[in-house]
């Protein structure tokens, strides 16, 4: 896990919120990460992070099966183009059913798979650099997408 977050940190402009017990969030998200784009500094108001890392399972996201201890799954808002060439499926019309519990693959994420997003329990030596790859091409879209909000609120 800190190689993910080590990766995110050093990216220009990332801000990565880490809750932890006692922060002003709910409890479920101690001990997960989420991440911006932000050079401020300053969580982005209405915008969703573009990854992120989660260490437990969630009201009806418990595929993954985080409540084992050591488990944690990474993440990524990868788009549809980069999503067809990882799972060869259609991010709307995914049919192929899959072991979510399976470690170190590269897999649609089991509750927003339908929109985009990819998920790896546990990378390791298949998929780190691959993990890396996709973080770094998601804060490039977040980038992206804040100058675009940035150049239309001018």
């Amino acid at each position: 896990m800190e190689q993910v977050l080590a990766t995110v940190r050093a990216l220009p402009g990332a801000l990565v919120l880490a809750p932890r017990e006692g922060d002003d969030v709910p409890e479920q998200a101690w001990g997960d990460a989420f991440f911006y784009y932000a050079p401020d500094g300053q969580v982005p108001q209405h915008v969703q992070p573009y990854a992120t890392i989660v260490t437990k399972d969630y009201p009806g996201d418990t595929a993954s099966a985080l409540s084992t201890p050591g488990r944690w799954r990474v993440n990524v808002h990868v788009g549809r183009t980069t999503f067809r060439e990882l799972t060869g499926e259609e991010p709307r019309s995914l049919a192929l059913p899959r072991d979510h519990t399976a470690a170190d693959l590269v897999l649609p994420h089991p509750v927003y798979g339908e929109i985009g997003w990819v998920c790896v329990v546990n990378p390791a030596a298949r998929t780190s650099d691959t993990v890396s790859r996709l973080l770094r091409e998601a804060h490039e879209a977040a980038r992206h997408r804040a100058e675009r909000r940035q150049a239309g609120s001018r």
